[in-house]
């Protein structure tokens, strides 16, 4: 077996099986990719199914010289699956990553806007041009349902259920969730939908789509990123954000006003309670508060 063949079959039990993300997926084939240039330059000859121990231990020091702690936990982590696979369909009979240790890294915190620079954000959105509606309801969705950028980007017509007061949301491996979603949202998401994408030459295969670009097509995960940057720029903000503080503030606001901690794990669509337990850790003042309110020794 050699490399092409492995990445290949890996590919379709990662998209097949494991029902992963396109993102997901694309981050655990470059880290194999990373690997096969690694053995190229060294002239190595190693096959996947007989590649050992010493010399994944050479790969990993040498992407210890040019990558962060965290960077290189994750190429680790995606090694070790890549491999683990390879054992599990009898094509190896040991991991040789088994005994490498990933660097120690502390959990990081995510960055968050306060409810007044997420106003000021949006406030500064130019609602002169066409696009203006939409960029407003596209930030207004962010924050007030807590999604990823992914997901909004993939949000359908058919997945709005205004009366109900919730949107369907596809996230990892096409998991879908109900969010609710506020009076506030509904109106912005109506007006883009009645003034501005009524008027767009949309797309056959783009029909269903909510959130379109000038052309009528589906939009980037990078023009997403872009507009936040702008207004971040066009603000004076000093902090460095994504699309992706809209969710963390999202879930951290919740949380600050007396949300439940399982109630914001459904909402965002975590897996794990211990996901979503981050939160607690970003403002602690929440804590004294809740000991405060409901211990009975207060």
């Amino acid at each position: 077996m050699n490399w092409e063949h492995a990445k290949k079959e890996y590919l379709h039990y990662l998209k097949l099986e494991r029902g992963l993300s396109d993102n997901s997926i694309k981050n655990y084939i470059l880290d194999i990719e990373k690997l096969m240039r690694f053995l190229n330059d060294h002239q190595l000859k190693d096959a996947p199914t007989t590649i050992d121990k010493s010399t994944v231990q050479q790969f990993v020091y040498e992407t210890a010289k040019v990558l962060n702690p965290r960077s290189q936990a994750r190429i680790i982590s995606g090694l070790k699956s890549f491999f683990n696979y390879l054992v599990f369909e009898d094509y190896r009979t040991d991991n040789p990553l088994d005994l490498i240790e990933s660097p120690k890294i502390g959990r990081k915190l995510p960055d968050t806007l306060s409810e007044n620079e997420i106003n000021q954000l949006i406030a500064a959105i130019d609602l002169s041009k066409p696009e203006g509606e939409r960029n407003r309801a596209m930030l207004e969705t962010l924050y007030g349902c807590g999604l990823r950028v992914s997901e909004l980007i993939g949000i359908k017509l058919s997945d709005l259920y205004f009366e109900e007061d919730f949107i369907k949301v596809t996230g990892k491996g096409d998991k879908q969730r109900f969010v609710p979603i506020s009076p506030i949202n509904k109106k912005y998401i109506t007006i883009y939908r009645s003034e501005i994408r009524v008027h767009l030459n949309i797309q056959d295969d783009f029909k269903d789509i909510l959130f379109l670009n000038r052309r009528g097509k589906q939009l980037t995960r990078a023009m997403i990123f872009t507009i936040v940057k702008n207004l971040a720029e066009k603000i004076g903000l000093k902090k460095t954000i994504s699309p992706h503080t809209f969710r963390h503030s999202f879930a951290t606001h919740l949380l600050e006003n007396g949300a439940d901690l399982r109630a914001i794990q459904q909402m965002l669509g975590h897996e794990s309670i211990t996901t979503t337990e981050v939160y607690m850790h970003v403002d602690r003042s929440h804590l004294a508060s809740v000991m405060e309110k409901f211990h009975p020794r207060k």
